[in-house]
């Protein structure tokens, strides 16, 4: 039974390093700038909204 117990123990040690050390390593580095190589367009888009408040 303390096998399990060891065994948990380590596993959740390794959870938590890995849980921290993924945290510290959020955001570092290079991201690229998004850019867009083509004009923006709406393809399928309906010309009235889906829904319209009517009042009766």
């Amino acid at each position: 039974m303390e096998i399990f117990g060891i065994i948990l123990f380590i596993v959740l040690i390794t959870a938590v390093a890995a849980t921290v050390s993924a945290l510290l390593k959020d955001g570092r580095g290079h991201n690229p700038p998004v850019s867009s190589k083509e004009p923006w367009t709406a393809f399928e888009a309906p010309s009235g909204p889906y829904w319209n408040p009517r009042i009766y």
